[in-house]
């Protein structure tokens, strides 16, 4: 069988849906909101801005699934100061409710969405729909290594990759 790109997408798609929980492991609703006195952005937030990102890319095929808490994330907004995120297993839960469906539109998205142009309009680009996918997975990478420095800087183990 030949690869594709499309192939090689929902591979890193099946690999970040384990790393994202891997990412989270053993991390405590305390630390999980603690931004150790900077203004970065703590795991609470990344966390959940990451899973606003698949139900945004499913909103593209259609699906028309909604995560909680969505008033936090909605259009990529940035953290909020003063805010108390929701718990880490609530982000967890809308992992597990968006990636099967998700996954399944990847799999079956056709030559022609692939090809069509890049829903979310990025400024200064000229994208196709396979693009904006490409970036999304690209995301994904980051704010997971984000959890995963997170997790050292907090005193945690690395993160596990089994």
């Amino acid at each position: 069988m030949e690869k594709t790109a499309m192939h090689t997408l929902v591979n890193m798609y099946d690999w970040h849906t384990k790393l994202f929980k891997n990412s989270m492991d053993s991390i405590t609703e305390e630390d999980a909101q603690n931004r150790l006195n900077t203004k970065a952005n703590h795991i609470a937030w990344i966390i959940g801005s990451l899973t606003y990102g698949r139900y945004a890319l499913s909103k593209f095929f259609n699906l028309d699934i909604k995560p909680q808490h969505l008033e936090l994330f909605e259009d990529f907004q940035g953290i909020q100061d003063n805010v108390n995120y929701p718990p880490l297993s609530a982000f967890k839960t809308d992992w597990d409710n968006i990636s099967p469906a998700l996954r399944d539109a990847l799999v079956n998205a056709s030559p022609e969405q692939l090809n069509g142009p890049d829903p979310f309009e990025m400024p200064g680009e000229n994208l196709t729909f396979l693009d904006t996918i490409t970036a999304c997975m690209d995301r994904e990478s980051y704010c997971i290594g984000q959890v995963g420095l997170w997790r050292r800087l907090l005193g945690y183990e690395a993160m596990k990759y089994e």
